[in-house]
């Protein structure tokens, strides 16, 4: 579950995470906070690993008192081929608080349906790509490469 109010920007492809796919959002991000009053603030190294990428950030200073969540979490809930569901799930004190459904079609690269908040859609775009690689890297030997590719930017809206 990420935080609310992340904006994922690039894929942080050497973050440290010991199983970075099972993150939120299916890997590490660099991003920028988007909570009122702190728009574009750069998180910390620290944050990003323990607040911005996990959600139920608590422990944050920018986290406004009054929210609707405190974490929202993505996953496939029909993979056929062509086209992508997914679940998204903004949880409250570790429940549900809304729940919706996106569509993205493959072939044609575009959301046939999207999330109404700018944020939420970000992170799902963030969340897709995850999955997307996934489906073309075959699965990891154990073995690290020693190479290390550039970031990858997070797809723009």
């Amino acid at each position: 579950m990420a935080c609310p109010f992340f904006m994922p920007t690039i894929k942080l492809d050497d973050g440290g995470w010991q199983h970075p796919s099972r993150l939120p959002l299916g890997a590490g991000w660099n991003g920028r906070c988007s909570a009122p009053g702190y728009e574009d603030a750069e998180p910390t190294d620290q944050e990003l690993h323990e607040l911005c990428n996990l959600g139920y950030a608590v422990t944050c200073p920018r986290l406004p008192r009054e929210r609707t969540c405190d974490a929202v979490r993505f996953s496939i809930a029909r993979d056929q081929g062509n086209r992508l569901h997914f679940h998204v799930v903004c949880e409250s004190g570790h429940a549900p608080a809304s729940h919706s459904m996106l569509e993205y079609d493959v072939i044609g690269s575009e959301w046939i349906s999207a999330h109404p908040d700018v944020r939420i859609q970000k992170m799902a775009e963030c969340y897709l790509q995850s999955c997307l690689l996934r489906r073309i890297q075959p699965a990891s030997t154990g073995h690290m490469s020693k190479a290390s590719p550039s970031p990858t930017p997070c797809p723009t809206l």
